[in-house]
């Protein structure tokens, strides 16, 4: 499309101007042939356990290709592969029919760079559906979407052949492959390239379309709550290991999605084993300490936000000043039950009558410091016991005051609260 051609993307759809604006090979890829595939599965192509098995083996080759290879090595480079582990990804990530490792990888970067703004190519913002699929059926302005550095992948030549033949190779391996291994294998070539080929394309297209969505909608945010990707067990499990997804956007880089041995992540188990046999290296893994960090920021959110939502008194530094004198008045001229505890003031009045340990402990504690009883001279008060305490103060003497019992040389004075 030209300069001119794209002003027609800013209007209002209409009868007149809807072909212009409408994404007509993704069309045909995502809407017309599954909806096909599906009118065949239900006419005319019989099911056979050997194709189903083979289809469900074929979509696990064709998904993996898109995030070892698309996402995790061309995407975010967290690895090295060996020339025959790209040839392998390329050729399954090819299998995919989600477009070339050049246009894939521009428009997720451009995601990872500009998330949940207008500049991202497929923004949660907008809505689950757009950017589940939606934002494939329109055609989108290049200059509307956020720039991304692709340099790196132009000057890879693995990447700009298959950008040069991608229309041809893709349906070789989408539907070709399966329905000669089908058809050779076991006689049955239109199950092979209905349930293989069509039906199969279908299922890997809305499983890597729910990291767009379904991961930037269903889950927790353990390590940045400021956007929208989320962490759940249900979307790795529809992704091959991409639902960790809050943890991906914090730490783009690290070729894992779940750092947990026990979470679901058949990727990164793939790429450790590539690893281990001599095709991949350089695998990288962020600081476990910057993870902990991060971690433990979000733990620290959380509560304060916890916390925001309880009574805890007046805080220490707004409480108005006393002297010492003036504390002793509140009960000797005022008549207040009033005790003082580390130089903050308590009116335990409506406590009197509730005190566990009687009402003579507590009452002769009135009008007096009661620092070391209550820090275990007498008894070593309970977190609760404090915590209560908290909604009792009503000031501060001047010149604080210390825990008696807790300095060496000083001795237990008795007191009786």
């Amino acid at each position: 499309m030209t300069e001119a051609d794209y002003s027609v993307l800013y209007e209002p759809w209409s009868i007149y101007n809807f072909y212009k604006k409408a994404e007509w090979v993704h069309i045909l890829t995502l809407v017309l042939m599954p909806i096909y595939g599906l009118s065949m599965a239900l006419t005319s192509a019989p099911f056979q356990q050997k194709t189903a098995i083979f289809a469900l083996g074929h979509a696990v080759f064709i998904g993996l290709g898109i995030t070892a290879g698309y996402h995790r090595l061309w995407s975010h480079r967290s690895y090295i592969a060996s020339p025959l582990l790209q040839t392998i990804l390329m050729i399954a990530g090819t299998g995919a029919m989600q477009g070339s490792i050049l246009w894939w990888c521009r428009n997720h970067r451009a995601h990872h760079r500009y998330t949940d703004t207008d500049k991202d190519p497929y923004g949660a913002h907008k809505g689950l559906l757009w950017s589940h699929f939606l934002w494939m059926l329109v055609r989108q302005d290049p200059a509307a979407v956020g720039w991304a550095d692709i340099s790196d992948l132009r000057a890879d030549k693995l990447v700009m052949f298959q950008d040069k033949y991608f229309y041809w190779l893709a349906p070789m391996v989408s539907l070709g492959v399966p329905t000669v291994i089908a058809g050779l294998g076991w006689g049955d070539y239109w199950g092979g390239f209905i349930y293989g080929g069509v039906i199969r394309q279908f299922v890997v297209h809305q499983s890597t379309y729910c990291v767009n969505s379904l991961a930037h909608w269903l889950g927790d945010k353990p390590f940045d709550d400021r956007r929208t990707p989320c962490d759940h067990l249900f979307t790795a499990l529809l992704t091959l290991g991409e639902g960790y997804h809050n943890f991906h956007h914090e730490f783009p880089q690290d070729y894992r999605n779940a750092i947990k041995f026990y979470q679901f992540d058949p990727t990164k188990w793939l790429i450790a084993f590539c690893s281990f046999i001599g095709l991949a290296w350089d695998l990288k893994r962020f600081p476990s300490n910057e993870i902990k960090k991060g971690q433990l920021r979000m733990q620290q959110k959380k509560l304060d936000k916890m916390k925001s939502t309880l009574v805890w008194g007046t805080p220490i530094d707004q409480l108005p000043v006393f002297s010492f004198d003036e504390f002793c008045d509140m009960t000797n001229k005022e008549g207040r039950a009033v005790t003082l505890i580390e130089g903050v003031i308590y009116d335990i009045s409506s406590f009197v009558d509730e005190h566990p340990g009687g009402r003579s402990l507590i009452c002769s504690a009135i009008g007096k410091d009661a620092t070391t009883s209550f820090n275990g001279g007498v008894y070593d008060h309970s977190n609760a016991a404090r915590h209560l305490m908290e909604r009792m103060r009503i000031g501060v003497v001047a010149g604080g005051g210390y825990v008696e019992h807790r300095c060496k040389d000083v001795a237990v004075s008795h007191s009786i609260y």
